[in-house]
């Protein structure tokens, strides 16, 4: 069976703070620290009912899924909790599944996350899906200096322990790890879909995230990491499912797309480039002393995202910076839907996260660029749907 015919598409919002300043080149930062001034509440509220507005849109359009994450202290996202707008989103829409790619569950306690997830999943009749991210080392700022960037990945798996024997086993039971330790774990409610809902670890495709996935035999979505790189990564996570005795399904990976459509290629980039340059210079404006805080990554990965142009510089990256570091789908319907197709059929993935919000889009032109993708490209990678993917090469 193709990845086509197993195709799925999730509308992803970031849920921007969509009001660039006019001064806006004299702040370093728009991660961690940018001034407290910059937000105004009223524009807030417009703006989140902007947002569901959207995400409504998405569940008349019939997208598969929405897919929601979370970050603090930033323009970048007006969610800095997933659970909260999760909730939000399962009493306004009625088909789609919503992923909620995540809590970074290093920066709280697991046993309250396995609660939330499970009473998410209960509201909502079993539509939850979730994905668990380490955490970007920006999150490690701006949250209780308590919390190592040295012990994170040790720390990130014992929480995921915590979860999964939350939701697995007939509570009360114990655990003692290194870090928490429960004399009586025993969420209630547990989850409306058993055992638990789909599982995903968020990651950059790092050896260490691939293999815990593998280990506790989740999926993978992996973002803002070249295409080369994201190619090994499923490799690798497929090679370990392997030696376990598992089989590692396209419905298990995640791509990560930003699509715009217009009637040819040539307006597609010229409307979205700007908002695409905004979205990494302004929204994305992240220097690597926040990037990566001591002791996060090694020092072979510190090297690699700090040199990264878009990651790391954003002001100074070029458009062809931009197009190296993430899955940019432009042009018109045709060619964003045979350029989606290949990239679906190389990685041998079924899971689309597409972003059609880019940057300051406005509310207009984000409802266009929705409603060509629904109703123009998706049928027609669908309409691919068990064809010999050499037909595609090429298209990418």
């Amino acid at each position: 069976m193709s990845v086509l015919d197993q195709i799925k598409f999730y509308f992803f919002h970031h849920h921007h703070y969509i009001d660039v300043p006019e001064d806006e080149a004299r702040y370093d930062a728009t991660w961690v620290v940018p001034p407290g001034h910059l937000f105004d509440a009223e524009k807030g509220h417009r703006l989140y009912q902007r947002h569901m507005r959207l995400i409504r849109l998405a569940d008349d359009l019939r997208f598969d899924g929405i897919c929601i994450n979370e970050h603090h202290n930033t323009v970048y996202s007006m969610t800095p909790t997933t659970s909260l707008m999760g909730a939000a989103i399962a009493q306004q829409t009625s088909h789609p599944k919503i992923m909620v790619a995540g809590v970074p569950v290093n920066l709280t306690y697991p046993n309250r996350i396995a609660e939330e997830y499970a009473m998410l999943d209960v509201m909502s009749g079993g539509r939850m899906e979730f994905a668990f991210p380490l955490g970007t080392g920006m999150e490690y700022w701006s949250n209780a200096g308590q919390v190592n960037p040295v012990t994170s990945r040790a720390r990130f798996r014992e929480s995921l322990e915590v979860i999964l024997q939350a939701w697995t086993e007939d509570g009360p039971t114990r655990y003692d790890g290194e870090f928490f330790n429960y004399r009586y774990l025993n969420p209630w409610p547990k989850p409306y879909q058993k055992p638990h809902p789909k599982l995903f670890i968020v990651g950059s495709g790092s050896q260490e995230t691939v293999e815990l996935a593998s280990d506790l035999n989740m999926g993978y979505s992996i973002v803002f990491t070249p295409i080369p790189s994201q190619l090994k990564a499923f490799q690798r996570i497929r090679d370990a499912a392997e030696e376990k005795g598992r089989t590692v399904n396209p419905d298990d990976l995640i791509i990560v797309v930003m699509a715009y459509v217009a009637d040819t290629d040539e307006q597609a980039e010229r409307e979205a480039k700007p908002h695409i340059e905004r979205f990494w210079s302004w929204f994305h404006r992240v220097p690597p002393r926040y990037l990566l805080p001591p002791g996060y990554v090694s020092t072979a990965e510190f090297l690699r995202r700090a040199s990264d142009a878009a990651l790391a510089h954003g002001t100074e990256a070029s458009w062809e910076d931009m197009l190296a570091i993430s899955r940019l789908a432009l042009g018109s319907p045709d060619t964003v839907a045979d350029t989606i197709a290949s990239w679906a059929e190389e990685a041998g993935v079924a899971r689309i996260n597409v972003v059609l919000e880019l940057g300051d889009m406005p509310e207009w032109k984000t409802v266009k660029n929705m409603n060509l993708f629904a109703e123009q490209v998706i049928p027609r990678i669908r309409a691919k749907a068990g064809k010999d993917a050499e037909l595609l090469v090429g298209a990418r």
